[in-house]
């Protein structure tokens, strides 16, 4: 009981990643598009990253990629998302960033 008390009061860390760029695919009419973009920009108001949403019908080339995998977040170029984002993998993975791994 004691660890988990510990746990519970020590303090989070808070990744150093505003050096990430992420790009997210999204299609205008997507529920889960919405819902990952809001949460993109919650973890960015805290954290400082780079964000941008990209319409994939608005490219064609991008349309036949992603078509029905959206959304899809990327990180430093690298395809880390598709559909759900996960929000503990995804701190995961800003704090695997963070120390360079």
């Amino acid at each position: 009981m004691l660890s988990l008390l510990a746990r519970w009061r020590r303090p989070r860390f808070r990744p150093n990643v505003a050096h990430l760029r992420i790009r997210l695919y999204t299609r205008d009419q997507c529920g889960c598009c919405h819902k990952a973009l809001d949460l993109l920009k919650d973890y960015q108001r805290r954290l400082q990253f780079a964000l941008e949403a990209v319409d994939i019908d608005g490219d064609p080339a991008l349309r036949e990629r992603f078509n029905i995998e959206v959304p899809v977040v990327e990180v430093d170029g690298k395809v880390r998302f598709k559909g759900v984002i996960n929000p503990v993998l995804f701190e995961r993975l800003l704090e695997a960033e963070s120390r360079g791994s």
